[in-house]
């Protein structure tokens, strides 16, 4: 991301973000609104890398080229637990599969993800190992990447060494 966000496109209210000393910050408002950072650069297969660090109880993810696939980061609203790493599905609600990071999320730490998409099969790696393997019904074969500060959640999520490659 570019420190003026100039890269992107925000849905929502714009002040839920920001970017300094290569940190970027997902921040709820105090009006507990939610936000999606989009890139303006729309991908087909493509891994994205970065690492995140949160504390507390904060509900965020990773939008994988629509709002209809997403990578959750924290508590899901539903369902009242972590569910970091998992795939959520929006048309159903739902967790088709649960990620397993108990061991390996490290609260109040950065942590690094990588999401490789390639067509509606999705790879993802929490801190070095593999949590994921998922086909998704519902995947787009191209759009944009979001990152999300969940509506009705009071949170901050910072993301650094956010890189995304085609493939």
């Amino acid at each position: 991301m570019k420190p003026d966000l100039s890269d992107a496109e925000i849905k929502g209210p714009a002040e839920c973000w920001a970017f300094s000393n290569g940190v970027l910050t997902g921040k709820n408002v105090p009006e507990k609104k939610g936000s999606i950072l989009w890139t303006k650069r729309k991908f087909k297969d493509f891994t994205a890398t970065g690492e995140f660090k949160f504390t507390g109880s904060i509900d965020s993810g990773v939008f994988l080229r629509t709002e209809g696939d997403q990578i959750q980061i924290g508590i899901s609203g539903s369902l009242k637990r972590d569910m970091t790493c998992s795939p959520y599905i929006a048309k159903t609600g739902k967790y088709p599969k649960e990620a397993d990071v108990k061991d390996l999320l490290k609260l109040g730490e950065w942590n690094a993800f990588s999401i490789t998409a390639t067509g509606s099969h999705y790879v993802i790696s929490l801190n070095g190992k593999q949590v994921m393997d998922y086909t998704s019904d519902t995947a787009v074969e191209e759009g944009p990447i979001g990152f999300q500060v969940h509506p009705g959640v009071e949170m901050t999520i910072d993301f650094r060494k956010l890189e995304v490659k085609p493939l």
